[in-house]
């Protein structure tokens, strides 16, 4: 289907958030054109390969309904197309996959499959268009407002400009806000700017989370499936940052909890056990023991692991071309298939031998030739100047009075968990790891201060380098691109903008009551939720703050 020169509302980036702020916009009978880059909508849970991070109350009624329903159609497409035991089909909330880290761990492929299920019947019916392999190469501004975006096909060059009366910016590294002049800041702010007591002492653009290239794993034991030795295979294996243990490939790490090296190799568990502290275990998206064993005799793990971040250089700031973008998306490409072949010929066995040459790339679980995901999980974007910024001692337990719980916004239009977690940076800092209460998404932090018809719908929101480790996952992105989707529509039905919404108080209340009454999207936590501190709420998995230690800063 041609893409549409004009739309009501055009949403650039198919990441969770985008598809949330399209989805929602359809419900509410506005039409929508969503651009993605690959040929695969979902972002960070499908093209880049990253099973859900959720919270403990991820399963309650108190999370968005929309988001509900992908978790439960997934489960069904699971219980429909692949042969479950008995016992597995039967379990309501079943994880084919039982890694540590969700209790919902699949293969990118079936949320994509999914996803494009939800939307089905809306682009069935024109709400929603969606433009595949389209990247924004222009954006068209006057004066405070965006007119328009420039889209590129990727393969053949032909561009397309689309025009809209509201314009999301659902990309994964916030691009539309460079190519707008909207005002953005990247990277680190620091203390005196933003008055939070683990910011950095100066600001710095280059203290941006570590991007990383995952990857699925089968193990075959027996068999050979060695890769070739990637080109910088002897500088990941030699070279030491100051503030890790060792060489990245290795099976150590940083523990988050002390700052100190400790040991996580692959293989310590039973691999059929539920839970297991080894690395296979964490992201598990395959677990045998779920499945006929006459049809699926092994498991398939996530490569999402410590040791193939690439914190070398940033994606994006100052004097980052697209030339050094290309470096360094292929430096973290080489990284992670450096890890692989070390894992294969190298690493130490748990039985004492050396090298797993049975750990097997599984492309056709990414829809890549190589094997890896078709994007790098990237955790940390450009974030908008917004009109208000949640800050640390708005979520941060160490720095609300106790049992307080988040900040109660008046203008929530959404919710979600996880822990302030910054992985490493090209700046040299390690990881830093803050416990946060259940918090909200305030309507006012997805509003730009000047440009009136913009939106952010992704990991580019009004948050700081600190708080954007809370709001980055993926039940949070999904809320996020709720509100904004429902924001837009209302923007565009009642012809007015952003900023007169959040003006009002009366049509803050309005579109809050459009959020959770009429689209099931809660607004704010009951307050038994809010003031429950994660690490002690049944089914946590919690990682804790570094009392006294300034952004677990290298020694």
């Amino acid at each position: 289907m041609p893409i549409p020169q004009r739309s009501r509302i055009l949403v650039v980036g198919g990441g969770l958030g985008g598809v949330a702020a399209a989805l929602t916009a359809a419900r509410l009978g506005v039409p929508v054109v969503i651009s993605e880059e690959t040929n695969w909508l979902g972002g960070q849970l499908t093209a880049q390969a990253v099973p859900s991070d959720e919270h403990p109350w991820i399963e309650s009624a108190h999370i968005s309904r929309t988001y509900s329903e992908l978790r439960r159609r997934i489960r069904d497409y699971y219980r429909r197309n692949y042969p479950l035991t008995a016992a597995a089909r039967g379990i309501p909330a079943l994880n084919p996959g039982l890694g540590n880290v969700s209790k919902l761990c699949i293969e990118p492929a079936v949320a994509v499959a999914v996803i494009d299920e939800m939307l089905a019947g809306y682009r069935s019916a024109g709400l929603i268009t969606v433009a595949y392999r389209h990247v924004p190469v222009a954006v068209d501004v006057e004066g405070d407002l965006v007119r328009g975006v420039t889209l590129r096909e990727t393969r053949t060059g032909e561009e397309t400009h689309v025009t809209a009366d509201i314009v999301v910016d659902a990309t994964e590294l916030g691009d539309l806000l460079e190519l707008a002049g909207v005002e953005h800041v990247v990277g680190a702010e620091s203390a005196d700017e933003t008055g939070e007591r683990f910011a950095a002492e100066v600001a710095d653009w280059r203290d941006q989370q570590a991007v990383t290239w995952c990857f699925p794993l089968e193990y075959r034991p027996g068999e050979e499936h060695v890769i070739d030795r990637p080109a910088s295979y002897d500088h990941w294996r030699t070279h030491v940052d100051p503030f890790w243990p060792g060489p990245q490939l290795s099976w150590f790490k940083i523990d988050i909890h002390s700052n100190s090296g400790r040991e996580n190799r692959i293989f310590e568990a039973d691999m059929d056990a539920p839970h297991g502290a080894d690395l296979w275990h964490f992201r598990r998206i395959r677990a045998r023991s779920q499945f006929d064993p006459a049809r699926i005799t092994t498991d398939i793990s996530l490569v999402n692991w410590p040791n193939t971040d690439y914190w070398e250089a940033p994606l994006v700031g100052p004097g980052v071309g697209e030339s050094e973008r290309e470096t360094g998306l292929r430096r973290a490409r080489e990284l992670s298939l450096s890890y692989l072949h070390w894992m294969q010929t190298e690493a130490p066995r748990h039985d004492g031998g050396t090298g797993y040459p049975g750990l097997m790339l599984r492309p056709d679980l990414t829809d890549t030739s190589d094997g890896l995901a078709k994007q790098v999980y990237i955790r940390e974007s450009r974030r908008i100047a917004a009109q208000f910024t949640i800050l640390e001692h708005h979520v941060a337990v160490v720095d609300r009075p106790e049992g307080a719980g988040a900040h109660l916004f008046d203008d929530g239009v959404g919710v979600g968990h996880y822990n302030i977690d910054l992985h490493p940076s090209a700046a040299g800092v390690n990881y830093v790891n803050l416990e946060c209460y259940p918090f909200q998404i305030p309507l006012r932090a997805l509003v730009p201060v000047r440009v009136r018809n913009l939106l952010p719908a992704a990991k580019n929101i009004g948050t700081t380098h600190l708080t954007n480790g809370c709001y980055r996952l993926h039940p949070v992105e999904w809320s996020i691109g709720e509100a904004v989707g429902a924001l837009a529509a209302t923007c565009v039905e009642s012809r007015t903008e952003p900023h007169a919404i959040t003006a009002s108080d009366e049509r803050i209340r309005d579109l809050q009551r459009v959020l959770h009454e009429t689209l099931g999207a809660p607004v704010r936590w009951p307050d038994e939720i809010r003031r429950t501190r994660p690490s002690q709420a049944a089914g946590a998995t919690p990682l804790y703050p570094l009392p006294g230690e300034r952004r677990g800063a290298t020694p």
